[in-house]
């Protein structure tokens, strides 16, 4: 086995537990409505929900992105180096 081939398998792997970790820190759109507040959403909760949700799907997005275009570019490299 290659060295270039053991890289390429690492990255795959932090790609795909950063996928995994980002994906179960975000939280469900309808878990724990009004738990606290008793069902009134105030500004602040608001507010702090979407600045940690955006946050969240965004680097979804990126990563997500980043590890098919890799996956891609591996597949081209191995098929060409043949």
């Amino acid at each position: 086995m290659p060295a270039i081939q053991i890289v390429f398998g690492v990255i795959l792997l932090l790609f795909s537990i950063a996928i995994t970790v980002i994906v179960i820190l975000q939280e469900g759109h309808q878990q724990n409505v009004g738990a606290i507040t008793g069902g009134a959403d105030t500004f602040l909760s608001k507010n702090k929900a979407r600045s940690v949700d955006a946050f969240l799907a965004r680097w979804t997005k990126v990563i997500t992105i980043g590890f098919f275009v890799l996956v891609i570019a591996i597949n081209i490299f191995m098929f060409f180096s043949k």
